[in-house]
């Protein structure tokens, strides 16, 4: 039995609306007053009690092997204090229980927005080189215990990831 892993690089491009589409949206500031329109984030959060919290991460480097998506809502994620992040992902598909190797792409994400990943989308990450950043994370109440569901890559076919 082969136990030996590869890494494979994924090159971490800008975000914008138009290439993390596949993935949910992402929400840049919009003047005061401003009628709700599909720039705005949709949200999916009727399946349970809303969570709006900061989390604190420290040092999460570039590298992961597991990877996760949420059934039952969507997630939105971003950081405090303007400090641009890394994220992977890949698209939802409810058909099948593991992502898509050939669709798994990584984002650089600016501290000046927020995305909102769609209901079922593959996500690893927050990473970053910073030492500690603290990002708003708005999901269900019962999100990580009910509705965590993660592919091991090492596991299943020994493979780990670098964000570049």
């Amino acid at each position: 039995m082969n136990t030996s892993k590869t890494v494979q690089q994924l090159q971490a491009q800008w975000v914008t609306p138009e290439n993390f589409r596949r993935y949910g949206q992402v929400i840049f500031p919009s003047q005061d007053g401003k009628v709700f329109d599909a720039e705005d984030a949709n949200l999916v959060l009727d399946k349970g009690t809303p969570r709006f919290y900061i989390m604190r991460l420290e040092r999460r480097g570039r590298k992961f092997h597991k990877i996760t998506r949420h059934r039952q809502c969507t997630q939105c994620l971003g950081s405090l204090e303007g400090k641009d992040w890394l994220i992977a992902v890949c698209p939802p598909d409810h058909d099948v229980d593991e992502p898509d190797l050939a669709n798994i792409a990584a984002f650089r994400i600016p501290g000046n927005c927020f995305i909102k990943l769609e209901v079922g989308t593959w996500h690893a990450g927050p990473y970053f080189e910073h030492e500690v950043v603290d990002f708003y994370n708005l999901e269900l109440s019962d999100t990580n215990v009910v509705d965590h569901f993660t592919h091991d890559f090492l596991q299943s076919q020994q493979i780990e990831f670098e964000i570049v």
